[in-house]
């Protein structure tokens, strides 16, 4: 776990401040053991592509705690779709304790590594889920449904429209802003506010997007 180290610990710190993000000293903890299984894991199961430990808290930590300030404002059963390594999921359940974060993808590998994420973590309000999205069946629906680079944003309406109800949000975290996509969106949904999002270390451009049914 050495592969973690002061400077990341600093780096996450000060990108948290700048995003206005207050940290308590367990969740700068949590975040950092996260980033150490992160790297640990993804020599061998090919988590993501970024392989760079400072590259990671930019673009994967600093990233995810970006839309902590939509998030918040909604409601407390969230839904990860595509969750692949964890992002947004993980981060975003270390820093609501009290809400519930299902974390759903279709790769094995993947969700053998949320799962150890949860267990070394002790995250009580993290579920994982081994699934396609099409085929889950929650016992609700969720308040707000997230998902980052996951795909088109009409696949990710119609693929989640049934885990809804007329209360719920989605969050999509794009690169650019997606304006053929939006175009492409199903009739009944409607785009509610574009946020540009400033991540601390990161060069690309970086859109967050809240989607509702139209009633």
């Amino acid at each position: 776990m050495s592969t973690v180290t002061s400077r990341h610990a600093e780096e996450l710190a000060c990108g948290a401040r700048e995003l206005g993000v207050e940290l308590s000293d367990r969740q700068q903890e949590q975040l950092l053991a996260y980033l150490a299984l992160l790297i640990k894991w993804n020599k061998a199961y090919n988590l993501t592509a970024v392989r760079d430990p400072d590259e990671m808290v930019s673009r994967h930590l600093l990233d995810s705690l970006s839309v902590v300030p939509q998030v918040a404002k909604a409601g407390d059963n969230w839904l990860d779709v595509g969750s692949g390594g964890g992002m947004p999921g993980v981060p975003l359940a270390i820093l609501f304790p009290g809400r519930r974060f299902t974390l759903l993808d279709s790769n094995g590998k993947k969700t053998r590594f949320l799962t150890q994420v949860k267990l070394e973590l002790q995250l009580q309000n993290l579920e994982v889920v081994h699934s396609r999205v099409e085929a889950f069946t929650p016992a609700q629906p969720f308040s707000g449904i997230c998902s980052r680079a996951f795909s088109s944003l009409a696949d990710f309406a119609n693929w989640t429209r049934h885990l809804s109800d007329g209360e719920t949000r989605w969050l999509a975290m794009k690169g650019v802003q997606p304006d053929d996509e939006l175009q492409a969106l199903p009739d009944d949904f409607r785009l509610e506010r574009t946020y540009e999002l400033k991540v601390p270390g990161c060069q690309g451009q970086r859109h967050l997007l809240i989607l509702r049914r139209t009633p």
